[in-house]
């Protein structure tokens, strides 16, 4: 008996919360536009290019002591 009004409750709850999130976030009653670099296509194309073109060179590993906040390089054993 007590089941159907918790899983009604639930899903009332998700239905609220979802209008309220589409009208803030997609109507945008408290203002606020959606960035350029979001809406172009064009600038998520160059910024995944140059994502992919740098290159990605690793440096050593580093070990942090959090006590005394001093960052250690760890050497390679096996040169």
């Amino acid at each position: 008996m007590a089941g159907k009004y918790i899983v009604a409750g639930l899903v009332g709850s998700c239905v609220i919360s979802y209008a309220c999130d589409y009208i803030v976030s997609q109507k945008k009653i408290f203002g606020g536009t959606i960035p350029g670099t979001v809406s172009d296509k064009e600038w998520l194309k160059a910024t995944e290019q140059r994502f992919q073109a740098w290159p990605r060179v690793a440096g050593p590993p580093v070990i942090m002591n959090p006590i005394s906040r001093q960052n250690f390089i760890v050497k390679d054993l096996n040169p």
